[in-house]
């Protein structure tokens, strides 16, 4: 089933075109990882499929993005509600200067969700989705930004979780991160994919085979190809495809 649709997506820094001409299909409930060489557009359109673009003067999107159906670039979206149904992770953690518990609940106050119980009930179930509440239930009024940086990274995971999103965006999440720290985030993907559509950033080629179900490969503001990874991996379609993963180019 599909949950993300792009038509005809193309975006703008005043003159120069960052995305030309996108169109994809995002499947419900799996992992989706975009690669390709930096400053070929992943970030830029990773940030459309939340509007996080139009927080950009001089950004111009051009095109549709449906999410279930409902073209998210119409004037009508509400987007509070849009940012609560789309989460994004970003590519260093960046905690809050406050509690633990202020964190997660952060979002929640934004969008006026007050109920002490329901407040307490999503403070614990998020903590739990990051596999932390064993390791934090007790220390909740600690400063996040004495947590390591793992820790700060699967905090910020479950901020985005608390106000309960169908998408997760993910723009490159390990790359602050060692290798144990990083395969443990990979193991959480897959149980997140279980309740979400996941959507990832990496320059990491190796991660986005281990993790994905899909792979896109983006070239100067193109995307080349879109598929199952291990198609994409193993019988890319696309000689410029061949060539990046091959490590011929980029």
């Amino acid at each position: 089933m599909i949950s993300i649709e792009v038509k005809n997506l193309s975006v703008f820094y005043g003159s120069f075109q960052a995305l030309k001409n996108i169109n994809i299909k995002i499947e419900r409930q799996k992992i989706s990882a975009l690669i390709g060489p930096s400053g070929c557009g992943k970030t830029t359109f990773l940030r459309c499929l939340n509007r996080m673009n139009d927080l950009i003067d001089e950004a111009r999107v051009v095109g549709e993005v449906f999410i279930d159906g409902l073209n998210i670039y119409e004037e009508k979206v509400d987007l509070l509600e849009l940012r609560r149904r789309v989460g994004m992770v970003f590519q260093r953690p960046n905690p809050f200067p406050l509690s633990i518990e202020d964190n997660i609940l952060y979002g929640l106050k934004v969008h006026r969700i007050n109920d002490p119980k329901i407040m307490e009930e999503r403070l614990i179930k998020s903590l739990e989705a990051v596999q932390l509440w064993p390791q934090l239930k007790n220390q909740l009024r600690k400063n996040a930004l004495t947590l390591s940086l793992e820790q700060q990274q699967r905090l910020c995971l479950a901020r985005a979780l608390a106000v309960e999103p169908e998408i997760l965006l993910m723009d490159e999440p390990c790359s602050a991160l060692d290798p144990i720290a990083t395969a443990r985030i990979e193991e959480l993907m897959f149980e997140l994919k279980k309740k979400y559509t996941i959507v990832i950033v990496t320059h990491n080629m190796q991660q986005a085979a281990r993790v994905s179900d899909f792979t896109g490969y983006f070239l100067l503001g193109e995307l080349i190809e879109f598929g199952e990874t291990h198609q994409i991996f193993t019988a890319p379609a696309d000689k410029r495809t061949e060539d990046y993963i091959t490590g011929r180019y980029g």
